[in-house]
């Protein structure tokens, strides 16, 4: 266990982060604002509640990830600090190759970092061997991937429960009817994928992820595949299932209409977070994604 001051690395914010000062001070616009002290920029009380008491689902410090070794050298995350509370909805959101993608595989551990720590809750994955990364994503982590990922000679019903069999568990059969009635598949429980919609798969991928009571939802460009339909649904469901039933979930995505259906939206250019947005609404999100480059 680490101290719990180098743990804690926000007071009152939902969300503290490490942004290069000088982007943080163009995109602020008016030279005469309050400047972030040490390129250290932290929501305000005012903006959050305070949650000095919230508990963390997935944490990282200082997390470097490169791939390749010298002239071939990408360095995907630069010392890269965020802490993801319990019971909230956030949104990773950056241009092409900023780092989104690789930040949401660290933090689930299904990549391996250089440099820093990884936390989901108090586990340190940076720890583990391969096979405890495997029982830990199996026992506390979810999917929802843009490929839908679901095995064909199975019914929607037994994809839903498939990684509770892995696991050897008995589902919890009213809690499994609650989130199968939540994204509206019980009709079609006994259909095989081939014979659901695009938007019904992605549903069956959701409630598969739901299913087994995770800490925390992972869901890349989970609407990357899906109809404005579809993907209202999906969304609406995710954002249900933090609001009713206190899931985290943390989503990957390039479609600011996906991101306003989070609390709050972290932005990352070049493998850094450089901004962040509470209470995201679609335009204001596309708005700094333009400042961005996005």
């Amino acid at each position: 266990m680490i101290p719990a001051s180098s743990v804690r690395l926000r007071a009152k914010s939902a969300y503290r982060l490490t942004i290069p000062l000088a982007l943080s001070r163009r995109l602020a616009g008016a030279q005469d604002q309050e400047k972030p002290e040490k390129g250290t920029h932290a929501m305000t009380a005012s903006v959050v509640p305070d949650d000095s008491q919230e508990t963390l689902a997935a944490r990282a410090i200082e997390v470097t990830k490169i791939y390749g070794k010298g002239q071939t050298e990408v360095r995907a995350l630069d010392n890269l600090s965020v802490e993801i509370p319990s019971g909230r909805y956030t949104a990773i959101m950056g241009p092409s190759g900023s780092g989104k993608s690789t930040l949401m595989h660290c933090l689930a551990g299904l990549d391996r970092i250089t440099s820093g720590r990884i936390f989901i809750g108090d586990v340190e994955l940076n720890t583990l061997s391969e096979k405890q990364l495997t029982l830990l994503r199996r026992e506390k982590v979810g999917f929802v991937f843009q490929a839908f990922n679901l095995l064909p000679t199975l019914t929607a019903a037994e994809n839903v429960e498939l990684p509770l069999a892995i696991a050897g568990h008995k589902p919890d059969r009213s809690w499994v009817d609650t989130v199968v009635d939540a994204v509206g598949l019980r009709e079609r429980l006994a259909h095989k994928p081939a014979e659901l919609s695009g938007g019904q798969q992605q549903r069956v991928a959701a409630a598969r992820a739901l299913a087994s009571k995770p800490a925390i939802v992972f869901a890349d460009e989970p609407t990357g595949n899906l109809d404005s339909a579809s993907s209202a649904e999906l969304l609406g469901f995710m954002r249900r299932s933090v609001d009713e039933y206190g899931q985290t979930i943390v989503m990957v995505t390039h479609d600011p209409t996906a991101a306003s259906y989070a609390d709050h939206v972290l932005f990352l250019v070049d493998g850094r977070i450089v901004d962040e947005m509470a209470n995201p609404t679609a335009e204001k999100v596309l708005d700094l994604m333009k400042k961005l480059g996005g």
